[in-house]
Order: C-alpha cells, then structure tokens, then sequence
C-alpha cells in the first residue's frame, strides 16, 4: 500500500472511530464489552443502496440482470427430486440459459462477441443461488469445453466447434482430471500418439487408473470433450495438449473404442451427470489438436511458439484460470445467501425470556449469536472486495489489455490465493448459519443443507484447494528468492545472518518490552491502536512476510541437494508454506477491504464498514495470535486486549446487521427459505398476540409459580398484621 493510501485508510479509521464513539456520554463509561445504544442523528448509517452497488463492482449491470434470471422459478433447485429428475431439468434449464444468450459476452469479436470476459463470469457466478448443479453445468459446457476450445484453439478451430457448443447441438465435457493423478495435471497418463501414416491422433487410456473421471456432461449428455493427453510424435513426448474428441454420435450413441461410465449419485450437485471415460485407441483427425501453443505437421514435426515445455504447460493451463475465478465469486455468493437467511432468521426468532417478562429475546442480541455470525459476515465482505479486484484483473488479461507473462502469473496466483479461501469460508460459513438456525435450518426447504452440500466439492475442484495454496506459496519463495538475485554474494550473507538474527530476536521477550510498558495500563491506547488501519496492516503484511522469510530460510540448502532431498526438504516445510499462502490471502483481503470502503463517498457507509473491516483483520490476528505473541509482534497486553476488542465491535455492528446483509441483495427469489422470507416473524407475531389477548382476559389461568408467590406474599402480609396487633 502506497504512503497516500495508507494515509487514507487511517484517516477513514479515525473518522469511523469518531462517528461511533459519538453516541453518549454514558457509553463511554459503561462496559467496554456491552450493547452500544443506536441514538437518533449520532449513529452512523449504512447506505444499503450505495455499498450494494460498491459489492457489485464493475459489472454492476450485469449482476443486477443475472440476478433477476436467478430469482425466476424454472431456474431453481429442486428439493426432492430424484437424481433422474434433477439431471433432466438442469439439461432443460441450460436451454433456457442458452435461448437468453447468457454466455455470449464470452466470445472474441471475431466470433460475434464482445470479449467481455469479466462480464461473463460476473453474470454465471449468480447463478449460485439459482442453482448450483445449474450453475457448474453451465461452467462444465461454457467456461470448461467451450472456453478449452476459445483459449487453446485456431480461430478456425473456433469456427467450426464454438457455435455448436454455444447452442447446445455439442455438449462437451472437460476431459483433464484421471483417477490416477487428480491435480497433477502434468503427470496425466492417457496418451495421444501421432501416425503419420494416417495423419490421425491415436488415444488411448493404457490403464485404470488413466481414465478421466468426475467429468460433468461426461455420463450421459456429452457428445464431445476437450480432452488433455500426452502428445508424442516421431518417437517424443511433448507433454500435455488439449484435443477435440467426439465421444457420442448425434442419437447419444458411444462411438467405437470409447467407454463412459456414471459416477451415480453424489455428496451434492446431483443435477450434473458426472461420470467416466475411456480411449481404446480411437482415431481423431491430426487437426484435432488445439493447436495454439503446440502443433504437428502432417510429417509429424512437433513446432510451439513457446520453447520450455514447463512454461508452454503452465501457459496452456493459465488460459483456464477463470474456472477459479468464478468459483472465488460464486463461494461468496453463496456466503451471502447463508449469511441474509440465518442473520434475517436471528432478528425474529425469539428464544427464552430476560429482563422483559412478555416478550423472550431475539436470537441476535445474544452475544454468543453476533459471535458465530458476524466474523463470517466481515470475512465475506472483505472477500468480495477482494474478488473484484480478481475478477477486473482476469478480464484485462483475457481482454488483452495486459496479457503478458507477469501478469498471467499474478492472475493465477492471485486466483490460486483466493479460491481456497473463499470456498473454505462458504463452507464453514453455510454450516455455522445452519446451526444457527437450529433445527429450522436442518429442514431441506430452508436451503442451507442443501447449499452445504451442493458448494461442498468447491473446495476441490478446479484446483485442490491444498494444492492451490502450495501454488501460491511456491509464487511467494521464488519472489523472495528473485529479491536476493539483485545483492551480491557478500550481501546476501549479510541479508541471511540479518534476518536470522531478527527471526530469533522474535522469539525473546525483548522486542516485545518496550511496546508492553507503552500500554501497561492503558486499554484505551491498545484498543486504539488495533484499531488503526496502518496498525492492522502492518501486524497482517509483516507476518506474511516473516512466514515466507522462515519459509526460504529454511530452505536455503535446498538448491545445492539432489532432487529426490531438495523434494524431502520441501516437504518437510508444506505445512509451513500452506500458513504463509493463509497470511498472504489475508493481506489480500484486508487491503481490499480497504480500497472499497476508501472509494465509498458516503461518511456514514465508511464508518459502519470500517468497523466491519476492524472486526476482519482483528479476527485474522486473534486467530493467529500465539504465532503473533511468540513472534514478538504483539505484546502481551495487547493479545489480551483484542477479545474485548472484538466482543466490542460486536455489539458496535449489531444495529446494523440487516442493512449489512440487505446490501447482498438478496433477493426473495433467491433466498426461497420460510424462515427468512416472513414465516418466523408471522409465528412471533401470532404468539405474541395470543399472549396479550390472555394477559388481558380475566380467566387467564394462573401459573403455579405466581399462585405461590402470590400466596406467600398475602402470609407475609398476615403475619405482618398480626404483629402489628
């Protein structure tokens, strides 16, 4: 973050602090930890419209569109559908998808498109709420097979299979992942050879384990695929390349030599017919290779623009980086959903009485609530800013406005960074909603179960999320690494005997002295620090520097071993790399979070997001705070201090939660849950009319307990008497 904008994050932290602190005197003095009043004219107020419209980003107009499609009935999952029925309606309803031109923005000019890819994914991520086996079935047809042939095909390539795919006649499958290998997509074992002879590519899968398998469209529907295979020619293997590879003729017929089978019934996502297949030496013609970065003549002479092998992979691999991206948006959406049905559900639900007699209290004033719910709601939050800046950075690379290799590689890595992250969030925020939502939110027409369910391969697909975070912390070490490339031998002994010497400083109690007795006694002053925008991001930027520093430190020796105990010393340091790609997602988010709320115009808008970015980065320090403590970073009076610091803006954000998940825009088409669509409120507001009408009546009955104290206080009031006399 530049001087300038650090200086604006902290101005906007100082007035949000102002804002929320001006309500009254009496708040000051009370407990720190306890319900903060909302006074008429002193609070601040979210602009719903306004940081609605700041969630939507840049394709605001395309999401407001989407959302209306995702609101409309024939869309919509099915609660008790079988997996038969389930698979024939979301076939139907890509039809529909397909008859308003929904992946049109897609395509490159010369297809008929506008090259909007950001539009695109913007417009698919919302179906998420429609449906999710809708919504990866479209991803399957369009962003997978479809986008395969966009991405690595010729434009005469494009011609000839792209329309098809757009409307339907082809269904495609997306043939990349075998059994045997999952997402070491470089190590794939079905192989196709080239026989001059014929000019025909032969593909064949040599072994079980070889076969493509958890393929969408793959079990019934699909009568092609974009299918990734080991090129060889003239006795060489180039590695992995795509081909077009019919699979089914037009009746739905298996064509000779290929096998499919179905993977049945799934854990969630039951509309989509994944399934099996398999090559037994089928033929396919030479020009059958998507051959935009590898192509053999008709003699077989193998020719790439790109010379590495290794960069000419993970270049063809880089152009399907928006299955990742997408999924970024869509888990947040899915957040969102989770978040307005179980917050909407707490501000209803009554449960137990307290100091009001007739009237038990709302579920969300209880702290306990605010506590398993709202951290989630920052966390989402700050991952929408976040994948706003992905999703514009994806759409300049494919757009061609800034495609180069730099950026390519930080668009994959920026992705590989905030897919893990995202789909974990969704996932742990849907089950803490159901939760929250008691046995209502077990009932299968209240979608959280089933949204659990369908989101819940998100963590795995298009890119392992294990596998993804090794990604992004392999990008962090080599930035690190390329640093030390630019100081000279001496320097660099120098830069290591530094660093190691500030590494082991962390961990003595000296360099958190002086900090400690700044604070002693002081809550105030520690509270206002953690609060500091530029206090907060240098706690998260230093600790995800420091853990990739521990990281490469580590590993040092590593390049003068042999590959097999270079490997052995990596491994021995995964989990540590896994936590310093956590820390960098973090930074990620926060200085997202940041910019948004910066670009806000409303004081208001700022202030309450600005308490919800606080409540963001003091979780993710408080999550990892015996890392902070041991490091030296955070003193022991300021460790103690961040709980209360929390329960605080608790309580700060309570009056705001429904204006917080109303700018989610979800819509009551998408939410389709009776808990959250009036039914609670209806039941709370029957019962307690029910209740007034019997306080009122004069043959109420009385409950026992109130008969004995009633009972009791009329012999007090006897004996009293009769002392009296």
């Amino acid at each position: 973050m530049t001087t300038e904008s650090r200086t604006a994050s902290s101005a906007t932290s100082s007035a949000a602090s102002a804002a929320t602190e001006n309500l009254t005197d009496a708040t000051t003095t009370a407990d720190p930890t306890g319900p903060i009043p909302v006074v008429p004219g002193a609070a601040p107020h979210l602009d719903v419209a306004q940081v609605s419209e700041a969630l939507m980003g840049r394709w605001a107009d395309v999401r407001h569109a989407a959302r209306e499609r995702a609101a409309r009935p024939e869309l919509h999952r099915p609660v008790d559908a079988t997996v038969a029925e389930h698979r024939e309606r979301v076939f139907q309803q890509l039809q529909i998808l397909v008859d308003d031109d929904v992946s049109r923005p897609m395509l490159p000019e010369h297809l008929g498109g506008p090259n909007d890819n950001g539009g695109n994914v913007a417009g698919f991520e919302e179906l998420v709420v429609a449906d999710p086996s809708l919504q990866i079935k479209a991803g399957v047809q369009w962003g997978l097979y479809t986008s395969a042939i966009i991405q690595l095909g010729s434009q005469e390539q494009q011609k000839a299979w792209v329309p098809p795919a757009m409307s339907l006649e082809t269904p495609g499958a997306f043939a990349m992942t075998e059994i045997g290998h999952g997402s070491d997509v470089q190590s794939l074992a079905t192989t196709a050879t080239y026989d001059p002879g014929t000019e025909e590519w032969v593909i064949h899968t040599p072994f079980r384990a070889a076969w493509k398998d958890f393929l969408g469209n793959a079990a019934i529907h699909a009568k092609a695929a974009t299918l990734f295979a080991r090129l060889i020619t003239n006795g060489v293997d180039h590695g992995v390349h795509c081909f077009y590879v019919p699979v089914r003729d037009a009746d739905g017929e298996l064509l000779p030599g290929v096998s499919s089978e179905d993977d049945g019934e799934k854990g969630g996502l039951n509309g989509i017919d994944n399934g099996r297949l398999a090559f037994d030496q089928v033929r396919i013609p030479r020009t059958n290779l998507l051959n935009r970065y590898g192509d053999v003549a008709a003699d077989g002479t193998y020719t790439s623009p790109i010379e590495s092998p290794g960069r000419r992979f993970f270049t063809m691999l880089g152009t399907l980086v928006q299955g990742r991206v997408s999924l970024d948006g869509s888990a947040i959406r899915a957040s969102e959903l989770a978040l307005h049905i179980a917050i909407t559900y707490a501000t209803q639900r009554r449960q137990f009485s307290a100091a009001d007699p007739t009237q038990e209290t709302v579920l969300m004033d209880y702290q306990a609530h605010l506590h398993r719910l709202l951290p989630k709601l920052a966390a989402t939050y700050a991952g929408a800013f976040a994948h706003e800046q992905l999703l514009q950075a994806y759409d300049d690379v494919f757009s061609g406005r800034e495609d180069d290799p730099e950026a390519r590689e930080d668009l994959e890595t920026l992705a590989a960074a905030l897919k893990p992250t995202s789909t974990r969030l969704a996932l742990d925020t849907i089950q803490e909603a159901r939760e929250a939502c008691g046995g209502a939110g077990f009932m299968g027409e209240n979608q959280l179960v089933g949204l659990h369910q369908d989101l819940d391969v998100y963590a795995t697909f298009e890119g392992d999320n294990t596998v993804l975070l090794q990604l992004v912390a392999k990008r962090l070490l080599s930035d690190y690494t390329d640093e030390l490339k630019n100081v000279d031998r001496a320097g660099i002994g120098r830069f290591i005997a530094q660093r190691a010497e500030v590494l082991a400083k962390r961990h003595t109690p000296w360099a958190r002295l002086g900090q400690s007795v700044s604070d002693r006694g002081n809550a105030r002053r520690a509270f206002d620090s953690m609060r500091d925008a530029e206090f907060q991001e240098e706690m998260l930027a230093d600790r995800a520097r420091v853990k990739v520093e521990e990281v490469a430190l580590a590993l040092r020796g590593a390049a003068k071993m042999s590959p097999a105990d270079a490997a052995a010393e990596v491994n021995k340091h995964q989990v540590e790399m896994l936590d310093a790609a956590r820390a960098h997602a973090d930074l990620v988010r926060w200085r997202a979070f940041t910019s948004g709320i910066e670009a806000l115009e409303d004081e208001g808008s700022r202030a309450v997001l600005t308490d919800v970015r606080d409540l963001f980065g003091l979780t993710a320090i408080n999550d990892d705070l015996a890392w902070f403590l041991l490091s030296g970073m955070i003193s022991t009076q300021r460790g103690r201090q961040i709980e209360s610091d929390l329960r605080r803006l608790l309580w700060r954000l309570r009056p705001h939660v429904l204006d917080l998940v109303a700018a989610f825009d979800v819509r009551p088409g998408h939410v389709r849950a009776p808990i959250a669509l009036g039914a609670e409120q209806d039941r709370q507001d029957e019962a307690a009319a029910y209740f007034r009408a019997q306080r009122a009546s004069s043959d109420a009955p009385v409950s026992e307990k109130a008969l004995r104290d009633r009972e009791k206080k009329a012999r007090r009031a006897a004996q009293k008497r009769a002392g009296k006399r």
